[in-house]
């Protein structure tokens, strides 16, 4: 049975934004907050890094009885027991993931246009990210997409959609507001020097 998922305040990991500060002090005080679901991401690290992050990670969520997903990284979701994964386009598809994790596991796709999201829709995917909704530092590449294309999206599937992308308290409500099912945050959260405050601010919105 695949798990019940709150997607209002989705946590992305970065450590970059926390400048030196604790990893596992900052998430704890982010779970503290109230962050109702939590993605791993961490770049360039081998496999063995990964593993260790995430099972403790994985502990940390599971104290606060908040979902664990991993960025990229089927394996480590499986290794970990997480529950679930998220995809690019890029990355592996979405039926490789579901053979290696199973039917219960959630999986989510990123998705920029109408048309990828219906095919991540009709392949299987449990929700998709939009993005990025405003410009943002943790993808320089990435281009807007903006309230309209997210309005679009979100009438053409009928999965959950978690805006993501330049998303901070003052940007929550307004994104919100397109009926999706909540906001995927980085450096809203994380770049903030108060990082309980910040996630109980948005969570009082």
């Amino acid at each position: 049975m695949k798990p019940s998922i709150d997607y209002g305040i989705y946590l992305v990991t970065d450590r970059q934004y926390l400048a030196g500060r604790d990893f596992y002090v900052c998430l704890e005080a982010a779970l503290s907050g109230g962050v109702t679901l939590v993605q791993l991401r961490e770049k360039n690290i081998d496999l063995p890094t990964f593993l260790k992050i995430g099972e403790k990670v994985k502990i940390l969520c599971d104290s606060y009885k908040v979902p664990l997903l991993i960025n990229d990284n089927i394996t480590v979701a499986q290794k970990i027991c997480a529950a679930g994964v998220h995809l690019g386009q890029e990355d592996d598809n979405i039926e490789q993931a579901r053979r290696q994790l199973g039917e219960d596991t959630i999986i989510g796709i990123s998705a920029h246009t109408v048309d990828e999201a219906l095919d991540a829709e009709k392949r299987g995917a449990d929700y998709l990210g939009v993005g990025a909704i405003y410009p943002t530092g943790s993808k320089l590449d990435a281009k807007a997409v903006g309230l309209e294309r997210l309005r679009a999206i979100k009438e053409a599937v009928h999965i959950p959609i978690v805006g993501i992308g330049g998303i901070g308290v003052d940007k929550y409500r307004q994104v919100m507001s397109c009926g999706i099912a909540g906001c995927a945050m980085i450096s809203g959260i994380l770049a903030n020097p108060n990082i309980e405050e910040v996630v109980r601010t948005i969570r009082n919105k």
